[in-house]
């Protein structure tokens, strides 16, 4: 178990109701993170991540098995135009 900074951005802080937590993650990897968000926060956290993107230590990582470090930022996709 590891414990991660959390920064949640635009819908993902939506669905979170809050830019950043510390949270306990059990394997501590990029998959745990993901499971341990949508059964904390439900579908709206669930549909930010079937789209969006986990940035572990600055990297996007979209390998569950990448084990996390100290801080995890969840991205919404982002449209430009």
């Amino acid at each position: 178990m590891a414990d991660v900074r959390v920064r949640y951005f635009a819908a993902a802080a939506d669905a979170a109701g809050r830019v950043d937590e510390t949270l306990s993650v059990p394997g501590a990897t990029v998959g745990d993170l993901r499971e341990l968000l949508v059964n904390r926060y439900g579908e709206s956290m669930a549909r930010v991540l079937r789209s969006g993107s986990i940035l572990v230590d600055g990297v996007v990582s979209r390998d569950p098995e990448r084990t996390l470090g100290t801080g995890a930022d969840v991205l919404p996709r982002f449209s430009g135009g």
